[in-house]
């Protein structure tokens, strides 16, 4: 297994990841029956190598993908080889990793100017008048 390169320096060691690998669902006949090509990366939060801010972002930005326990796990079967897919989880968790590491900056609030609502208001209005042309016409 590789280490996972996160940017601005920071690198996950490949000691603190395990991988677990189990048999993969869906079609492939005789080779998803016997072969155990579904891999699944896992990594503690608290081993990382990152501040508390840091691994605090990670929490809330991935918190549907770790347990309890704080460890953070990212499955792959979509290949019908093992490594094939051992290398895309580790792909995909230095993927997550990078995104929830990524300072956003806040959005500014801003209003709507009034020439705008006044336009979207008389939009709405003249497509009413539209439809309410198309009705029956009363005798």
């Amino acid at each position: 297994m590789r280490d996972l390169d996160l940017g601005n320096g920071i690198v996950v060691p490949a000691h603190l990841l395990r991988a677990a690998t189990s048999r993969a669902g869906g079609p492939g006949g005789q080779n998803v029956n016997k072969v155990e090509t579904r891999v699944t990366i896992e990594a503690d939060v608290d081993a990382l190598p990152l501040d508390d801010a840091q691994k605090q972002r990670v929490r809330e930005a991935l918190a549907g993908r770790i347990s309890r326990a704080g460890v953070l796990r990212v499955t792959s079967q979509a290949e019908r080889s093992q490594i094939a897919n051992r290398d895309r989880a580790l792909a995909r968790m230095e993927e997550l990793l990078r995104d929830a590491l990524e300072e956003r900056t806040p959005r500014k609030a801003t209003r709507v100017p009034k020439v705008q609502k006044r336009k979207r208001l008389e939009e709405k209005k003249k497509r009413g008048e539209t439809k309410r042309l198309r009705g029956r016409i009363s005798s």
